[in-house]
């Protein structure tokens, strides 16, 4: 009986050893005559939002003869995965979505993912290597036989022995049984001398001791005998085509990512790209088939020269495209595209208005600036499966004999972790994005009542968010497409939000968690303001003492008060009495404090920063790198 757990198709598992796979044995007992028969249950094709060639991925089930008396129970293994030929990222997740489909298998969890050099036969381009844990009804042979079968659907061709293939599933280890077979050898004879087999493998299970080879032995053990790797293997997470970050490379780039809220009610920037005056209320920003009169349609397909062309003519459209350019040719590595404003007190809307808000921009990208990645700010799976369809479909050309579609995004960028649509991680899942699962309590109205840590901020954040990685692994998110956020702003005190951004090297080395890249958000947070604030309220007391005691007459006593009142201007002081909260640095004017909090996460190891102002905060991150990133 299929159960439906966690978004995710089940067989039941027995509860016991003793109870067998009742799945398994009833495909046996309709095919017991036959000696192979491979039904193909469901054949789906999906295409990799960083490909642009469709990528069959089949659900297997293999019936072969079988009694009651060989019926097994659910045993845990680990799979080897790699691939060095074709579009080696989209190969791997097609096998493991395969493999988290398969009716006789379940994929728990997997390692992160390594770029590492060919062994054995060095003229052969790198490979990608991860591995995979796995439960299965399935016997070691029936295993094999199921593996070699997914790599055969995806055109898997032996060539040399040790030499390229486009895809590669071994099986590491089988429980804890001892296979020696002429097809098949578990524990795999050559893993103890494999990194790019000991080092996925020990992401899953360091502690495990291999019984079957030396029952005194842990796995990472095995590992810390080879000779170190030049350079050493470095886990590798996927943020855009072919572009990867680099979490645990200590010479590594901090990629810096800009804000482009297309929102009326940011508390920064809300209201800035409107469609117009008249939508600006509702915040519109519309490319829908029925369109009003105040709805601007941009063209989603088709010849570029005339879509081009097309979304220059027109105002508003040509103003969101001078804001990608500019954020592009400022240094932004990634477009953090936003539609619904996580303010407190902000206006609700419909995932469809959220969509058609953001539409416009990520089409005017996906046109002008296919090469830069793009993330939606979001926390709705509807708006985030709707993604891969936003953005621009290429037409056939003589060097492209395939359309290409350039996603609206690459990554999905959740403030709330899953928590605040069900249905989000296993979206993220299917469409094989990366997401940024961010550390929240509540919503954005009841957050800030939500900042109780008994054992302390640090490991509170660290532990919350433990839980939801081992959520979106169980939903099918490989470990290599998710990166983490300490939501600094959400459900924290400001001195809550210090104390992270002081503790990040701790939370990069938590338990659970060292590997995973983090991204720190800091960007003009009222925090941040209330700091400026106070500073301010002293510089503008000493002045106006300095003043008083100067004994300054005429024209001395003038200049002094225009320098004062210009240093007033500089901070907004003249502007806070009008103000919600005078006692508050304004919104626009927190971007040198801003860049003090960028450098600090960099010297903390956070691996991307999320800015308003990309400028500044490119000047900052090429300085703080060249301090503290270094072999």
């Amino acid at each position: 009986m299929r159960l439906q757990i966690s978004a995710r198709p089940l067989f039941t598992c027995p509860a016991s050893t003793t109870q067998l796979c009742s799945s398994w044995r009833s495909v046996s007992r309709l095919h017991y005559q036959q000696k192979h028969v491979r039904l193909r249950a469901a054949t789906h094709v999906r295409r990799s939002i960083y490909s642009s060639h469709r990528i069959r991925t089949t659900k297997l089930v293999t019936a072969r003869p079988y009694s009651t008396a060989q019926e097994q129970p659910w045993t845990k293994a680990y799979v080897a995965l790699g691939s060095n030929q074709g579009e080696r990222l989209a190969l791997i997740e097609a096998a493991c979505w395969t493999l988290f489909n398969h009716e006789s298998i379940k994929l728990l969890r997997t390692s992160l993912l390594y770029e590492t050099a060919p062994m054995y036969v060095a003229d052969q381009d790198p490979f990608l290597n991860a591995a995979c844990e796995i439960e299965t009804c399935l016997p070691p042979m029936q295993l094999l036989d199921e593996l070699q079968a997914i790599e055969q659907a995806m055109g898997r061709v032996k060539t040399i022995d040790k030499g390229p293939r486009n895809i590669d599933l071994d099986i590491l280890l089988y429980g804890d049984e001892k296979v020696a077979t002429e097809r098949l050898i578990v524990p795999h004879k050559l893993m103890h001398e494999r990194e790019f087999v000991l080092r996925p493998l020990a992401d899953l299970i360091p502690e495990k001791v291999i019984t079957a080879l030396d029952a005194s032995r842990p796995i990472k053990d095995y590992l810390a005998d080879l000779s170190p790797s030049d350079p050493p293997l470095s886990p590798i997470v996927p943020f855009g085509p072919g572009q990867f970050l680099r979490p645990l490379d200590r010479s590594r780039k901090t990629i810096l990512m800009s804000i482009l809220n297309v929102t009326p009610d940011s508390f920064s920037d809300g209201g800035r790209f409107v469609t117009s005056l008249t939508e600006k209320n509702e915040g519109k920003f519309c490319m829908t088939k029925k369109s009003t009169k105040h709805e601007l349609s941009i063209p989603n397909k088709g010849d570029i020269v005339t879509a081009r062309q097309i979304v220059l003519q027109n105002d508003q459209h040509r103003r969101l495209f001078r804001a990608l350019a500019t954020a592009v040719a400022d240094g932004g590595d990634i477009l953090d595209i936003g539609g619904q404003s996580s303010r407190p007190g902000a206006a609700s809307i419909t995932a469809e208005q959220e969509i058609d808000r953001i539409r416009p921009a990520m089409a005017i990208r996906a046109m002008f600036f296919p090469s830069i990645p793009t993330s939606v700010d979001t926390y709705r799976a509807q708006v985030a499966k709707a993604t891969p369809e936003l953005g621009y479909q290429f037409p056939v050309t003589t060097e492209n004999k395939q359309p290409h579609i350039e996603p609206g995004a690459h990554i999905v960028n959740d403030i709330s972790a899953g928590l605040l649509d069900g249905n989000m991680l296993s979206t993220v899942a299917k469409q094989r994005q990366t997401i940024v699962l961010m550390h929240m309590r509540g919503t954005p109205e009841t957050m800030n009542k939500l900042t109780d840590y008994p054992e302390g901020v640090v490991k509170g954040v660290a532990e919350e968010l433990k839980q939801r990685v081992a959520e979106a692994e169980a939903a099918g998110i490989p470990r290599w497409r998710i990166v983490l956020d300490p939501g600094i702003g959400f459900a924290k005190t400001a001195e809550q939000n210090w104390e992270l951004l002081r503790s990040l090297n701790i939370l990069r080395e938590w338990d659970g968690l060292r590997g995973l890249p983090w991204l720190v958000g800091t960007s003009r947070k009222r925090f941040m303001g209330d700091a400026l604030a106070k500073d301010d309220e002293v510089v503008l007391g000493r002045a106006e003492q300095m003043g008083s005691e100067s004994g300054l007459t005429g024209a001395l006593e003038a200049e002094w008060a225009g320098v004062a009142n210009e240093a007033r201007e500089k901070i907004g002081a003249g502007e806070r009495e009008g103000m919600h909260d005078p006692k508050i640095r304004r919104v626009d004017l927190r971007d040198i404090g801003t860049a003090a909090t960028v450098a600090a996460a960099v010297q903390g190891g956070a691996d991307v920063v999320r800015v308003h102002e990309t400028r500044i905060a490119r000047d900052v991150i090429a300085v703080a790198d060249a301090i503290w990133r270094r072999p």
